[in-house]
Formats: structure tokens, sequence, C-alpha cells
């Protein structure tokens, strides 16, 4: 009998013991869930950067490189001739007011001639326009392969002084005096006219000229300075006057117009508009100002 009290006794006593224990912790386990942790918050953090240079890689790739020639060869991006563009659409329009010279001419020569300001000359010398020095420059010069091997270019102080020295020499010799009878407005003309009077060699330059004009709707600078609205529809620009004046709203006549485009484009038959610019035909011009209001 006191055996079965003393093994009674023990059993309880082990019972209790084993109770009162603490639980084990696993370390380990603990140790391999952060572990994982740590792994996802790496990977998506390589993911993360991954993804944002993919995504600058593709937008690098949608600018559009071209490259420009006139006196140098220059690749530039559509970014860097827009920065051009923001540069001197100041100067340019202020040109305009001051010589007549259409602010979109001077901004698409300043980039053909210039290569966007990256060219040549223009890094070299602040020459935009590849104006070479005659007989008649007194100013500093650079030596520059063009037509001829080292011709005589000149050289600015800063691009704004080429920009009006083009300025000067268009106004200043005759055989360009021709442009200044044509419409301020109408670019396609200005383009062909400086190819006839001499200014380029290259047959395609009114051309490249007018391409910039349209890509990069120069045509808003010209009709600001004339006090115009300036609407862009598809690739080519037309412009409808606006001119505060007592006898009403004018419209710009531009390439490819008709009495009857333009009586649409104000609702009026075509013998109000006649009526209304004492037209006694159908005939119209480029640049001619009707009055639609």
């Amino acid at each position: 009998m006191l055996k079965k009290i003393v093994l009674f006794l023990a059993i309880i006593t082990l019972i209790s013991c084993n109770a009162t224990k603490s639980p084990i912790v696993t370390t380990k386990a603990i140790s391999q869930s952060s572990k994982k942790t740590a792994v996802r918050a790496s990977k998506k953090k390589i993911t993360e950067k991954t993804t944002a240079e993919e995504k600058a890689i593709e937008e690098k790739k949608e600018q559009k490189n071209e490259i420009i020639e006139s006196t140098s060869r220059t690749v530039v991006s559509n970014d860097i001739i827009g920065n051009y563009i923001s540069l001197y659409k100041d100067i340019a329009m202020n040109n305009m007011k001051v010589y007549g010279i259409p602010a979109s001419i001077i901004l698409a020569q300043g980039i053909l001639e210039s290569g966007a300001g990256r060219g040549d000359l223009a890094v070299t010398a602040n020459n935009h326009f590849g104006i070479k020095c005659h007989v008649d420059w007194t100013g500093e010069s650079v030596r520059h392969d063009d037509d001829s091997s080292q011709e005589c270019f000149r050289k600015y102080k800063e691009p704004a002084e080429s920009f009006k020295d083009h300025a000067l020499f268009l106004t200043g010799r005759s055989r360009y005096s021709s442009l200044f009878s044509l419409s301020k407005s109408d670019y396609q003309g200005w383009a062909k006219g400086l190819r006839r009077a001499g200014y380029a060699t290259d047959p395609r330059y009114p051309e490249k000229l007018i391409s910039y004009i349209e890509r990069y709707n120069l045509g808003q600078y010209d009709s600001q300075v004339l006090g115009i609205n300036y609407t862009r529809t598809e690739n080519q620009p037309i412009r409808v006057a606006n001119i505060s004046s007592p006898s009403g709203v004018y419209y710009e006549v531009q390439k490819g117009d008709t009495l009857y485009s333009i009586s649409k484009k104000y609702n009026l038959l075509v013998n109000e508009l006649k009526q209304k610019n004492n037209l006694s035909e159908n005939n119209i011009s480029i640049g001619q100002k009707l009055i639609v209001k």
C-alpha cells in the first residue's frame, strides 16, 4: 500500500513539472521567415528599378533623331529643336516687328543653318545663319569648310548678334528685296524666294524650311506679331484673322483657299462674301484679306 502511495505522488510531481515548463521557441523558423520577407522586398526593389530603367529606355527610343546638314552635319532630337525654338522665338518675333522678316522663316533658317544651335559654326562662332564674310565684313571671322575648303565665315560675340546681322543681311541686299513684297504670313513664298535669290545652293532648301515651320508650328509666332489667331489642322496651318476693325473681322487667304471654302468656314454664301469685299470675280490671292464678319 505504501508503495502505491509513493508511486502516485511521484506521478503527480512529474505531471506538475511538465506543466510549468516554458514553451520552446524555434528561432530557426523565425529566421527563415525573416529571410523570405527580405528576399521578397529585395526582388520587388529590383523589379521596380528594372521597370523604371526599361521605361526610361523606351522614352529615349521615342525621341526622334534627325540629321541636319548645312555648313556641318549635326544629329539632333526633336527636344533639342524644341529647346532652340524656346530660346530664340522672342528674338525672332522682335526682328519680324523691326525688319519685316517672318519669325517662322527666321527660326526655320536658324534651325537648319545652325543644326539647332549644335553645329560647328554656332558653337565656335555664334553664327546661326551660315553667313559668310563677304567683302563688307569687318568683324571677327573663322575658317570653315563649306562649298570650298576653309571659307571665311562671320563670328559673333553672342547668338543675338547673329540674328540681328541676318536681318540686316536680308534687308540690305537688293537681291532679297522681292521677298518684302510678299505677305508676312506667306512662309512658303519666303522659303522659295530665299532659294531663288541665292541664299542657299541646296535645291531642297525651301522644302526643308517649310518642313520645320509646319512640323514645329512656327507659324504661330508670325500670327502673334500680326495679331491674328492661329489654328493648326493636320499638317497645314490655317490662319484666321481676328483684327479689331470698324470694317469687321478679316480672314487672310492661304494656299488652296477658294471663295467657296472660305464661305463655308463662316457660314456665308459665296455671293455674300463677294459683296462684303466688293469682288466682281471669284479670283483671290494668297495673303489677301477678306472681310468675313
